[in-house]
């Protein structure tokens, strides 16, 4: 009498498909809540469109500093207060810098007038050489200064250009963007904080 072939069942045939599908499930959900974290972490109280810096961060005194300006003027940031003030931290050999830097110069040359000072902070390694001939091919029209370590780190690092610090007339950081913005979301900024007493 010939015995019966126990059929294994669906899992038991399957049972290596299983597994990695568990893994990968649990894989998965671990990325996912990190993720989460993380953009809740950099995103909390910042303006839409906008990537908060950890240091420092918006609703923050902007840290002073003084700087010597490609034209060798001594620029503090203090001194702006009652505008509102954009600090962009660049470099001649970075694309979306010099993307952003044609919007740059628009809003400064129609906000000026209004209550608004641009200023940029230059992280190039070969200083005014490379700086001067990058400013005349532009036609930049705002102050630009040459960067400081300690510049950087008051800042909280900088790590990665452009990044752009959009500060109110009282000093506080109102925006803090890192990597490329259009110039719409600068524009709307300066609207807002130039009609603010």
């Amino acid at each position: 009498m010939a015995h019966k072939v126990k059929q294994k069942s669906f899992l038991e045939k399957n049972i290596h498909f299983v597994v990695i599908a568990v893994v990968l499930l649990v894989v998965g959900a671990i990325y996912l809540n990190k993720s989460n974290s993380s953009n809740t972490a950099s995103t909390a109280g910042a303006p839409t469109e906008a990537a908060a810096m950890e240091s420092p961060s918006e609703g923050k005194l902007a840290p002073d500093f003084t700087l010597t300006s490609t034209d060798g003027k001594q620029i503090k940031l203090s001194n702006y207060r009652g505008k509102v003030v954009i600090v962009d931290f660049w470099a001649t050999w970075c694309p979306p810098c010099k993307a952003e830097i044609p919007d740059f110069i628009r809003l400064y040359s129609q906000y000026k007038d209004s209550g608004f000072q641009m200023l940029g902070i230059s992280l190039d390694q070969g200083g005014l050489s490379d700086v001067l001939p990058f400013m005349k091919q532009y036609g930049i029209n705002y102050p630009i200064m040459l960067g400081t370590d300690q510049v950087v780190d008051a800042y909280g690092g900088i790590r990665g250009i452009p990044t752009t610090f959009v500060i109110d007339k009282h000093g506080y950081i109102r925006g803090a963007f890192e990597g490329y913005r259009p110039a719409s979301v600068f524009q709307n900024l300066i609207q807002q904080l130039t009609k603010e007493k």
